[in-house]
């Protein structure tokens, strides 16, 4: 059986699997749009074997910042549609920054003899990656206030859940 998502319009429906095609449809598309992204920029910026991969960290440094404001900004607006929120989120920023590439370059780094370097690089991604979030938050936090969504609570409302 359908029923309309939550939040939305009415005409998207939710699936046997809890989605409307829409919201699958956009972190498809949000998907190929962060992967393209982050090709490109590893195309401009190599990481070089038996170095420190700086592209993947600043790609991952400034994926983690982008996602913690913009999350922090949808709690504080909900009615931000799903499917946007899921595009960007999930979808962009998803497959912008990975995990995986942490694992496989500190991997390579410490089998070409470079374990110090490797376990640095792991430190800086885990390190640098929250604190990177932490001030998204706090930047998210401020431009949430600052566009009207302000109140008492932690998120803009009263209560914590917005306005």
């Amino acid at each position: 059986m359908r029923a309309p998502l939550a939040g939305g319009t009415g005409t998207a429906h939710k699936t046997d699997s809890g989605y409307g095609w829409r919201v699958w449809t956009a972190v498809a598309a949000g998907g190929l749009l962060g992967t393209e992204l982050r090709y490109m920029l590893g195309l401009l910026f190599p990481d070089q074997p038996g170095e420190m991969p700086w592209a993947t960290l600043g790609i991952n440094i400034v994926g983690s910042f982008v996602l913690a404001a913009l999350t922090t900004i949808w709690i504080a607006r909900p009615q931000t549609a799903f499917w946007l929120r899921a595009a960007i989120g999930p979808g962009v920023l998803g497959s912008f920054t990975t995990f995986s590439a942490v694992v496989f370059s500190t991997d390579q780094l410490t089998r070409s003899g470079l374990p110090g370097v490797g376990l640095l690089y792991l430190g800086l991604s885990v390190l640098l990656g929250l604190a990177a979030a932490a001030a998204g938050w706090r930047t998210g936090r401020v431009l949430g206030a600052s566009r009207g969504f302000g109140g008492t609570g932690p998120f803009g409302g009263t209560d914590g859940t917005g306005p």
